[in-house]
């Protein structure tokens, strides 16, 4: 429970920041998810009463877990009911890709990584916008001193410490990423967009929860990325006067048409070298490059015009 109470102080606080005049309704649910289905049960339960009762703009979740983890294919497919309703009912759902880089957890301990490629659902998941992580270098008025880059703080930590990027097993290309079908091959690709992500200069969130320390941490991580997004996307809808919900195919359009408020990433790499059963383990990754990839995706965001073009489009 505290390290979800972590993850719950840095969502609320951080979609907060970004869009201080949204209401923000929090779920909770009673089992944790850690790999495999674990508590997804629980939490498109959660999600579809609140599709239903609180009428949500859009949806934030700082969690995933990696498909070779599920038992089967089927069982994921059966976990999508909520991400169904939330297109039907223009609710935007955004997950985070993760912060294994190339790679993730094999077991719900959390201690074994898979040491090839790996993805995280529901990041995968084409119905779901799928939130990858940046490292920004600013000053202190929050002017840019340099490029944004893939975050990748790996050698730092000695473990894997980067945004999580890759080709599902699972889903097939989807029809909205047809533009960048040279990239991803016949599956989904994920990150769609990143944001920021990296310890140096993380989110300051304050804490105050049973069990943690309380006061100030600086937190990192694509669970930073998703929740910053998020605030976007409600202030997106407040420009449109409506809900956008399904993001996906208007990102990808904007993409191709080189709009100015997707900002190209090229820069980086969420290769991830560690340790591993007395073995040094390096899982390769994807590189940054000109247009959509795999460690970026379309880039990051101009909030003020993305909101003016989604407007523009949806009008």
């Amino acid at each position: 429970m505290v390290s979800w109470g972590e993850e719950t102080s840095l969502d609320v606080e951080y979609a907060h920041a970004m869009a201080p005049g949204a209401r923000l309704v929090l779920l909770e649910t009673p089992v944790a998810e850690t790999e495999g289905t674990a508590g997804f049960p629980q939490i498109v339960t959660a999600e579809i009463w609140a599709i239903e009762h609180v009428d949500p703009s859009v949806i934030s979740q700082s969690f995933g877990a990696t498909e070779g983890t599920f038992p089967s294919a089927s069982s994921i497919l059966g976990l999508r009911s909520a991400y169904e309703l939330a297109k039907k009912d223009d609710v935007t759902v955004l997950a985070a890709t993760g912060d294994d880089g190339s790679t993730d957890f094999s077991s719900v301990s959390g201690t074994t990584l898979f040491t090839s490629r790996a993805v995280d659902w529901p990041g995968t998941d084409p119905l779901v916008t799928a939130v990858g992580g940046l490292q920004l270098h600013l000053s202190r008025n929050g002017s840019r001193l340099l490029p944004d880059n893939v975050w990748n703080d790996t050698n730092l930590y000695g473990t894997p410490s980067a945004g999580s990027g890759g080709v599902s097993s699972v889903f097939a290309r989807p029809a909205f990423q047809a533009s960048v079908a040279g990239i991803v091959g016949s599956r989904r690709g994920v990150p769609d967009v990143s944001l920021s992500a990296s310890q140096d200069g993380g989110a300051i969130v304050y804490q105050s929860f049973p069990g943690g320390s309380t006061g100030f941490a600086v937190i990192g991580g694509t669970s930073e990325a998703t929740p910053l997004f998020a605030g976007i996307v409600a202030i997106a809808d407040q420009v449109a006067g409506k809900h956008l919900g399904w993001l996906d195919a208007d990102l990808y359009r904007l993409g191709s048409d080189h709009a100015a408020g997707i900002i190209d990433v090229t820069v980086g790499s969420n290769t991830v070298t560690f340790q591993q059963d007395g073995h040094t383990v390096t899982v390769p990754g994807y590189e940054a490059v000109p247009g959509y990839d795999l460690a970026s995706g379309l880039g990051t965001v101009n909030a003020t015009l993305l909101a003016r073009e989604l407007k523009a489009m949806n009008g």
